[in-house]
This record gives structure tokens, C-alpha cells and sequence, in this order.
């Protein structure tokens, strides 16, 4: 009798909870009650319903007042649901139709953070991760003074960071299998499209020691030379120090 009584409790509440929910979504709503119960909707984190709500909105009042805000908060769902790919979609199309909306700064943005979500470890394709650098680029362009900027910029210096790791890792596993001038190839790539990383200083180095390796010696002596420069307070100092007096006696002896 208490397991009966029990799935008579729970049958009453589902009942409930159903009946209450269907008498907020009623079928002769106004496009702005709508509108409203999706939000609840998605405040609740209940974003499936909500998606369902504003899918309504956005496909039956394309040119009614509250069109941008229904495409926008359709978007906010899929993210909500970790449907990344949709919802950048979804993010996009408001752009593109509503550029006047008062939601564009953030769809702009919101489509560079599904993206970024969608960024894999360095180890794997990096496609996401270009697209996200693209969408961040372009969101600092078009909103430089949005109160969204110190954090578009901290997530664009990590998904750059990322590029670069993967870069010298391929750098070094080259170096460590003797293949230098590979190597070089990817120290390079760092060197040059992501200088302002982590791994520049030690890329730079790197390079300069392959280029020791494969007896390049006025070459290794360039680089030592700039690292000095660039590097002063570094710990690769001690080493820098003595490969460049190893290049320089190096090129003596064959200019003597």
C-alpha cells in the first residue's frame, strides 16, 4: 500500500507540474507573452523549452519588435544546451538580419566564445580554434570600446598561445629527433606569427642552437645576437653566451 501511495504522490505532482506549465504556453499567446515565458524558460536552464519557444518567435515574427530579441535568445539556448555549432549559426543569423539590434556587440561576441568552446587541445586540429581567433579579431574591431574587450582580449591571447605551443612542440620534436632544419621551419613559425607568446624566448634560442647544429655559424651568431637584445635577463643567458663564442671561433677558423 506505501509503494501505491507513493506512485500516487509522484503521478499527482508530474500532473501538476504539466498542467502548470501548459497553462503558461497557451496557444492564443501574444508574440510579447511568449516571449516572456520563453525567458522564464531559459532563466530556469530550461533551455530545451525555451528553444522550442523562441524557434516559434523567430520563424512566425520575423518583422514584429521583439524578432531580434527572440533570435537572440534562440541563439542563447543552443549555448545553453552546449549545441555550439547551432548556436554560432543562430548568433550569426541575428548579425546578419538585425544589425541595427541592441543585441549584435554581444552575438558578435557570443559567436567567437562558441568557437572557443569548440577548441580542442593543442595537440588536435586547431580549425575551431583559427575560426575563434577570427571571431575575436573581428568582434575587437567592430566594438573596441565594448565592456566585453578586456575578456574577448584574454581568451584571443590564449587560443594564440595555444597555436604557438602546438608550433614548438612540433619544433622540438624535431630537434630531439636531429632533424634541425625542420625544426627551424616551426621555431620560425613561432618567431614569427606568435612572437608575443610564451614560447617565443625559447624558440629563439632553440632556433639558434639547431642552426649551431647543422654549422650555420654566421646564422647562430645572428640569432645569439638578437637574443641578447631581446633576452637580457634570461636563464638561457649562460648558454647563449657559450654558443655564441662557440659560432664566432667557428667562423674564425674558416675565415682564417
Amino acid at each position: 500500500m506505501k509503494t501505491f501511495a507513493v506512485r500516487f504522490l509522484i503521478l499527482i505532482s508530474l500532473v501538476t507540474v504539466w498542467s502548470c506549465s501548459s497553462s503558461r504556453i497557451r496557444p492564443n499567446m501574444t508574440p510579447e507573452e511568449r516571449l516572456k515565458v520563453a525567458k522564464k524558460l531559459l532563466e530556469k536552464g530550461d533551455y530545451y523549452d525555451a528553444k522550442t519557444q523562441f524557434t516559434i518567435l523567430a520563424l512566425n515574427y520575423p518583422g514584429t519588435p521583439i524578432a531580434d530579441e527572440a533570435q537572440y535568445y534562440l541563439a542563447e539556448s543552443h549555448f545553453g544546451l552546449k549545441e555550439y555549432i547551432l548556436a554560432a549559426a543562430e548568433y550569426e543569423k541575428l548579425v546578419r538580419n538585425y544589425p541595427q539590434s541592441e543585441f549584435v556587440d554581444d552575438a558578435e561576441y557570443k559567436v567567437a566564445l562558441c568557437y572557443y568552446k569548440l577548441s580542442p587541445h593543442y595537440a588536435l586540429d586547431q580549425k575551431y580554434t583559427r575560426m575563434a581567433i577570427e571571431k575575436f579579431q573581428q568582434f575587437l574591431e567592430d566594438f573596441p570600446n565594448s565592456p566585453l574587450k578586456s575578456e574577448a582580449e584574454k581568451r584571443l591571447r590564449e587560443l594564440r598561445n595555444k597555436l604557438a605551443k602546438k608550433e614548438f612542440k612540433n619544433a622540438e620534436l624535431y630537434r630531439k629527433l636531429q632533424f634541425y632544419q625542420s625544426a627551424i621551419i616551426y621555431y620560425d613559425e613561432v618567431l614569427n606569427n606568435y612572437y608575443d607568446s610564451p614560447y617565443a624566448e625559447e624558440a629563439l634560442f632553440r632556433k639558434g642552437e639547431s642552426l649551431l647544429k647543422l654549422k650555420k655559424f654566421s646564422e647562430a651568431e645572428k640569432v645569439f645576437e638578437i637574443f641578447l637584445q631581446k633576452y637580457p635577463k634570461s636563464s638561457f643567458l649562460p648558454a647563449v653566451r657559450k654558443y655564441l663564442k662557440q659560432a664566432r671561433e667557428n667562423l674564425k677558423q674558416m675565415t682564417g
